[in-house]
């Protein structure tokens, strides 16, 4: 990430709201309309921050979801999945008694343990963040977000295992 992506990216975490149009990023960083325009397309084109309208305002704010994480790091395990079964259609093209099919089978089993290992991980964070909510600890999402659950391929039994 480049270092004004980044700049406005933790302004934006760092606001009240977690949402703030061009001109209030400007004046916060001190950069240009350029400089935002830059970093919240490439901040967009990630998935790192949405765009919304303001009320009455043909403006645009840009915004962290409170369950930007999750949602980050519920997309790596879609990827996770699409190189399970790259892998997989690998090893059938090659076979599994040839060294190059036995290489591909091994990056293929860390895939599949990559992929079981984040989804579980997931389902942990579902669990913990539903507990710090109820202690007071974390507020509750925003615009019906809860930040877990079994969207996005990451919910129990979702794994690619063989």
């Amino acid at each position: 990430m480049t270092r004004m992506s980044a700049r406005v990216f933790a302004a934006l975490l760092a606001s009240e709201s977690g949402a703030l149009n061009s001109a209030e990023l400007g004046e916060r960083l001190h950069i240009s309309p350029a400089a935002v325009s830059g970093a919240v397309r490439y901040l967009t084109q990630l998935g790192l921050i949405g765009r919304e309208r303001e009320p009455g305002s043909r403006r645009e704010r840009y915004r962290v979801h409170s369950d930007q994480w999750y949602e980050t790091y519920s997309r790596r395990n879609q990827v996770l999945t699409r190189w399970v079964d790259t892998m997989r259609t690998g090893v059938e093209a090659l076979g599994e008694d040839t060294a190059a099919g036995q290489r591909i089978d091994e990056t293929l089993a860390f895939f599949e343990f990559l992929h079981a290992e984040s989804a579980a991980m997931m389902d942990r964070w579902t669990v913990r963040r539903a507990r710090l909510r109820e202690q007071g600890r974390l507020a509750g999402g925003e615009d019906g977000e809860d930040g877990g659950g079994e969207r996005n391929g990451t919910g129990p039994g979702d794994g690619p295992e063989r």
